[in-house]
């Protein structure tokens, strides 16, 4: 099996906390960017989502915390999508230290809102399959 896609990150100082590690909402931020990343490296835009009437969403997120970071820490932040049928897909996410370390795993729910409808898309596999210049970032 081929490594999930992955970014770096770099912790920076303004989002720490008071303790001098990351700030637990910036851990989302962290899974955010990973997986617009990827949806950029498929070849698909915000700007084309929004033209065809949809965006993702989020549904549900974990995260779980498992050693800090501090700024100056070099992390990379995986995200690979698993599919089902249906409406919905997850999003499993890695922050990995530079020396090997899991610092926190995020598992999410998500899917592609019909923007008009306000909707969940019935098949979001399909339609990112569609848009994609280079959907084996995906898995597919």
């Amino acid at each position: 099996m081929s490594e999930p896609f992955s970014v770096p990150v770099t912790v920076r100082g303004y989002e720490t906390d008071v303790q001098g590690h990351l700030n637990q909402a910036v851990y989302l931020n962290y899974a955010e960017h990973a997986r617009w990343s990827l949806l950029r490296a498929a070849g698909i835009s915000q700007a084309e989502l929004i033209g065809r009437g949809v965006g993702p969403v989020a549904l549900e997120t974990t995260i779980r915390y498992l050693r800090e970071l501090i700024a100056g820490d070099e992390v990379r932040v995986t995200c690979a999508f698993a599919w089902s049928e249906g409406k919905t897909f997850r999003i499993e996410q890695t922050i990995r230290k530079a020396d090997g370390t899991v610092a926190a795993e995020i598992t999410a729910v998500g899917g592609i809102m019909d923007l008009e409808q306000r909707r969940l898309v019935p098949e979001p596999r399909k339609l990112f399959e569609e848009l994609a210049t280079d959907p084996s970032v995906f898995g597919f």
